[in-house]
């Protein structure tokens, strides 16, 4: 049983990117690994920062892909879905689909696009735009194609870091959680060099 709410922690000035995910009682739940200089995205997911027990991959679909496609194995080879960035929506709001046997199951979706816009046009300021950068962070929702909203993720300021937090806003089920948690993650690789 996941204790919400769960975070996200990215070590910045490290060579391989290695990022924590904990619950509210500091309880691992993954350790991520993503390793350095390859043509396809490759993410092992670990149970905790020993990297003993491997849990899942991550994989890209395509080498290169303007709407790019991740697939989840777990361990013993079997499929647990994938998240698609929408390539052209992504450019005004980050929007990714989590899919489940080739069904959309959750959309992933930044809630203010105007900060994104904002943090563009600050960011190309000297000074201003650190402070741009600091200052907004977006915050993303996972809802189901009804509309029913599931997670709610919020970028933290911070300078020596890079964090997520996630709130849980209604009950999901443990396969759908878990699927949920890795779409986050992988969101979370491709969109923290924002806020």
């Amino acid at each position: 049983m996941i204790q919400y709410p769960v975070k996200i922690i990215f070590k910045l000035f490290t060579l391989a990117t290695r990022i924590s995910v904990v619950d509210a009682a500091g309880t691992p739940i993954f350790f991520i690994r993503q390793k350095m200089f390859r043509l396809r995205e490759y993410i092992q997911i670990f149970r905790d920062s020993s990297e003993k027990e491997l849990l899942f991959e991550i994989r890209a679909k395509n080498v290169i892909d303007f709407s790019a496609s991740y697939s989840f194995t777990a361990v013993d080879g079997s499929d647990w879905g994938s998240v698609r960035r929408k390539g052209m929506k992504s450019l005004w709001r980050a929007h990714y689909q989590i899919m489940n046997d080739k069904q959309i199951d959750m959309t992933l979706s930044e809630e203010n696009p105007w900060k994104k816009v904002l943090e563009t046009v600050l960011g190309q300021i000297p000074l201003i735009g650190l402070l741009a950068i600091y200052l907004l962070n977006p915050s993303y929702i996972i809802a189901r194609p009804s509309g029913e909203k599931i997670l709610r993720i919020r970028k933290k300021a911070s300078f020596l870091e890079r964090s997520f937090q996630i709130e849980k806003l209604s009950d999901v089920p443990p396969d759908d959680e878990l699927r949920a948690l890795l779409s986050i993650v992988m969101m979370a690789l491709l969109e923290r060099r924002r806020g």
